[in-house]
């Protein structure tokens, strides 16, 4: 199928592309990779008046680290992250879940900003950053905001995004020294979208994480206490203390009928929890704190 006619247009700067949105109304879509909205155009799912391209916007190609804070923008592709063309403080984590995205045609356009705003489910990227702790900035003709990522994505395919306002960076904290990272997902075969997904970060010196449940036909679930996957304490026999009952209690607390299903998430759970206590090397800050992707990368 082709898409319904639309009008397009390629803002050179933040200020005009915020001032566009802003006057075109619910009639019009933003085009960053178009790994999501190429597809939903053709097929008529998306029926937009005009589509605005953001790849002509420097500062959404930005990658900074500030702080200890690693800022990417929103066009920064899956592939500008699996080859290492941006900073990265998270030890490569950020590295190992992009080159599991797809294919590689598609990790060459899609992009970080993109994947978080269209939040299937499946996207890894949406799991992973609510496990990381990331934080997305947004931004409208009015002004600018921030929120974090499991208080953004609200629900499958939707996300906390107010008329005129856009995702222009996504913000990730470093991994503290001691720190464990662990994913997992399940898919039918490899570039598939997953059936299961498992993210988790673990501070076992603070008695502390983040573990994800994803692909789950919502919002990822963020286990509210996960010292109850650990036997009521994290420490670094983490890896041993992983209870399998308890996170099958976690799922059908949060409504998974299914034991099947249950089953399949909790041992992808358990592998992204092994990944996180087998020992990893260090991995040395680049040199250069801020780059501005080339579009020709």
């Amino acid at each position: 199928m082709k898409s319904a006619r639309f009008a397009y247009e390629r803002p050179g700067d933040l200020a005009a592309l915020l001032a566009r949105l802003a006057e075109a109304g619910d009639g019009v879509k933003l085009m960053a990779g178009g790994q999501s909205l190429g597809p939903m155009l053709n097929l008529r799912l998306a029926e937009p008046d005009r589509v605005l391209d953001i790849t002509g916007v420097p500062e959404l190609r930005r990658a900074a680290i500030e702080g200890d804070t690693l800022v990417l923008g929103a066009c920064i592709t899956h592939a500008d992250i699996e080859d290492g063309r941006v900073p990265d403080i998270t030890g490569g984590a950020m590295a190992r879940v992009a080159t599991a995205i797809a294919y590689r045609p598609v990790r060459n356009r899609g992009t970080i900003g993109g994947s978080l705003v269209h939040a299937d489910p499946a996207a890894d990227w949406v799991s992973a950053l609510v496990a990381l702790g990331a934080e997305v900035e947004l931004a409208s003709a009015s002004g600018r905001r921030r929120l974090t990522l499991e208080r953004f994505v609200t629900g499958a395919l939707d996300v906390a995004l107010a008329p005129g306002e856009m995702l222009v960076a996504v913000r990730i904290s470093a991994l503290s020294p001691g720190a464990a990272w662990g994913y997992a997902k399940h898919c039918s075969k490899i570039g598939e979208f997953a059936h299961a997904i498992g993210a988790v970060r673990i501070e076992p010196d603070a008695g502390r994480a983040r573990v994800v449940i994803g692909a789950i036909e919502r919002a990822p679930l963020l286990v509210p206490d996960p010292r109850d996957l650990f036997g009521g304490r994290i420490g670094r026999d983490f890896g041993e203390r992983f209870d399998a009952r308890a996170a099958e209690a976690v799922l059908r607390q949060a409504g998974m009928t299914d034991a099947v299903a249950r089953h399949v998430h909790v041992t992808v759970l358990g592998r992204a929890v092994a990944q996180a206590a087998a020992p990893r090397p260090s991995t040395a800050l680049p040199p250069s704190p801020t780059r501005t992707v080339s579009e020709a990368a």
